[in-house]
This record gives C-alpha cells, structure tokens and sequence, in this order.
C-alpha cells in the first residue's frame, strides 16, 4: 500500500493524473487567492493560492454505493 501512494504522489508531483479503473481520478487544481473573514475575530484575512488534490470517484464505486 505505501509503494502505491508513494507512486500516486509522484506522478502528481510531476503535474500527471492518476486514474484507477472503477475506482475514480486523481488531479492536481490550483485554488486562487481569496479573502474571508476569520469568525473568532471578525477580521477579513487573506487566504494565499495554493495547489490541492482533487479526487474525482468513479462510475463503479458510486454505482456500488448507492
């Protein structure tokens, strides 16, 4: 199991797609910059871009989900 995530993380390192047949798609997505207010202080802030994992699930699973 850890070759198979250290092999996911990789190939998303280097800006690939993962695709696990009946399982469902990995990809890398960039989140732009924005602002929203902190709801302890109430002072607006600002969230930085960042890149995140998107995960996409698979006719398969979600078929044998419902």
């Amino acid at each position: 199991m850890n070759s198979i995530i250290e092999t996911i993380q990789k190939e998303l390192q280097n800006g690939g797609d993962v695709v696990i047949p009946g399982f469902g798609a990995l990809s890398v997505a960039t989140r732009s910059a924005r602002q929203a207010r902190n709801f302890q202080t109430g002072k607006m802030m600002q969230i930085p871009a960042a890149k995140v994992v998107k995960f996409k699930v698979g006719k398969t699973l979600k078929d044998a989900v419902k």
